[in-house]
């Protein structure tokens, strides 16, 4: 009677014991809680190991739980796999980012940091980032100057609160995951435009004032009032009309891809028009200097008409300085010489009043 050899590789074969490999994710019972590691029987494949910094962070486990691993090294020395919980939830996460990303669903987070670039999120065990730039126009921070600081701050104000976004990018080969409330909001955005038309009159807040101007947030969409919008008076600094947080009523005069333009002083009647009703063409009128410049000065008549007196109407002679001439804030007289209501301009003439 002949023996027959047979191989350890071909007992195996006909076993139902599986060849672990690293990177495989295999599911396990607990078998004993040590204090610095966890052993996992993993039936026909073996035993393992899980050591504590491999665990889930505040993750409790006791005998008999069912676990899912993954294979760090298939055989240590001793015998054993080397195992890890904390590589199984961010293979099984990063799974989950990409059909969450193909789908393109709407999902909820909230950020547990934020820096000067956007805010920090963990999703799925995964960390990720959403860039300022992809913040929906109600969060995003405006202030004047780009100021550093006062972005960190206000980023700040958004850690831990929910946020509705979808996954702009995910790439595990990269280790990135970009998150993007502006996209979550998207669709929304376009049914309330396609609401809104120029003259349409608007309720938002005042989310950021700047130089040229303050942004609105009307119902999520992003508004801007231009500081030549802010009021039929000659505005300076739009901080004197309007502050972060003000509620304000606003016409829409145009409306850009992503953006309205509104204006405030168009939400009553210009004071302009009804002021200047009080001259005429060849009146002589007090006004008060108001600016000068090299080619004539400006003059206030009342409170809300500025006109203009060119520097060919101050005097005869061919060399003329209006510093020399003027004073800022005196009073002269002047002669009305021209009112153009449909371009808001008076021409006065100062040789022609003496």
């Amino acid at each position: 009677m002949s023996k027959t050899t047979i191989s350890m590789d071909e007992l195996l074969a006909g076993s139902d014991i599986k060849h672990l490999e690293a990177g495989d994710v295999i599911e396990g019972e607990v078998s004993s809680v040590k204090k610095h590691e966890v052993w996992i029987d993993l039936g026909a494949s073996g035993v393992g190991v899980v050591m504590r910094r491999e665990i889930g962070h505040g993750q409790t486990l006791e005998a008999g739980q069912k676990v899912t691993v993954s294979v760090i090294d298939p055989e240590l020395e001793e015998g054993y796999a080397l195992l890890s919980m904390k590589r199984a939830a961010k293979d099984r996460g990063w799974d989950e980012l990409r059909r969450v990303f193909e789908a393109q669903e709407i999902i909820e987070v909230s950020p547990y940091d934020a820096n000067r670039g956007g805010l920090l999120v963990e999703l799925e065990g995964i960390r990720g980032f959403l860039p300022v730039s992809q913040l929906a126009a109600g969060h995003y921070p405006r202030v004047s100057g780009a100021d550093k600081d006062e972005i960190l701050q206000k980023l700040n104000a958004l850690v831990n609160k929910p946020l509705r976004v979808r996954i702009l990018d995910v790439s595990r080969k990269d280790n990135k995951l970009i998150f993007s409330e502006k996209e979550a909001v998207k669709d929304d955005m376009q049914a309330r435009f396609a609401e809104l038309k120029v003259g349409d009159t608007v309720e938002g807040v005042i989310t950021g004032v700047i130089d040229f101007g303050a942004f609105v947030n009307v119902q999520g969409i992003e508004g801007l009032i231009h500081i030549s919008e802010i009021s039929w008076e000659r505005v300076e600094d739009p901080r004197n009309y309007v502050k972060v947080g003000d509620t304000v009523e606003a016409k829409i005069i145009a409306i850009d891809k992503d953006r309205l333009s509104l204006s405030l002083k168009q939400m009553s009647e210009d004071p302009w028009l009804k002021e200047v009703k009080a001259f005429n063409k060849g009146d002589i009128v007090e006004g008060k200097i108001t600016r000068i410049t090299p080619f004539g000065a400006f003059v206030q008549l009342s409170p809300s008409v500025e006109a203009l007196v060119h520097v060919s109407e101050m005097s005869d002679e061919e060399t003329v300085d209006p510093q020399q001439i003027f004073k800022l804030n005196e009073k002269k007289q002047f002669k009305v010489i021209d009112i153009d209501t449909d371009a808001r301009k008076i021409a006065l003439s100062l040789k022609s009043a003496k």
